[in-house]
């Protein structure tokens, strides 16, 4: 074989990665995005039911210490979802409430599927905490969908 050849052989066997590595990096970008959600959602639901939104009360939610949630909180402050103040209760920038609202109607849609196709509602509720950062518009549509449909 010339080297040309040998040379296209080699380059022909080789697979395509580019769906693959689009898959990877939208799944990167949906982890960068779920801590945002999450303490999001938290903030939403403690000032929501009329509780101090508090870095302490946060950390014990999550099993975390006080130390990764305050770095966690300066970050999302600076990328304009929470405000923080030294001293202060935490409270959401109207893009930190949107992104809530979001995360809560998506959180929503993956239990009412998973209990319409039969998972107990604890399983269903633990589930879906993954599941919502990953599912595309269109999965997450057709899970609505069928939880909308009348159980046969």
């Amino acid at each position: 074989m010339t080297r040309g050849a040998t040379r296209k052989a080699t380059r022909a066997k080789k697979p395509k990665t580019t769906s693959s590595a689009e898959h990877h990096r939208v799944l990167r970008q949906q982890h960068e995005s779920e801590a945002a959600q999450d303490y999001c959602e938290v903030i939403a639901e403690l000032l929501d039911s009329g509780v101090e939104a508090r870095v302490g009360r946060i950390a014990e939610r999550f099993g975390l210490s006080h130390v990764t949630v305050s770095r966690v909180v300066r970050r999302l402050a600076s990328e304009g979802y929470i405000v923080a103040r030294a001293r202060a209760p935490l409270g959401l920038t109207p893009r930190g409430r949107t992104l809530a609202a979001e995360a809560r109607a998506r959180h929503e849609v993956v239990v009412a599927f998973l209990r319409a196709i039969g998972v107990d509602e604890r399983t269903a509720q633990a589930d879906a905490e993954g599941i919502e950062h990953h599912v595309s518009p269109a999965t997450l549509h057709a899970m609505a969908r069928v939880a909308r449909s009348p159980r046969r």
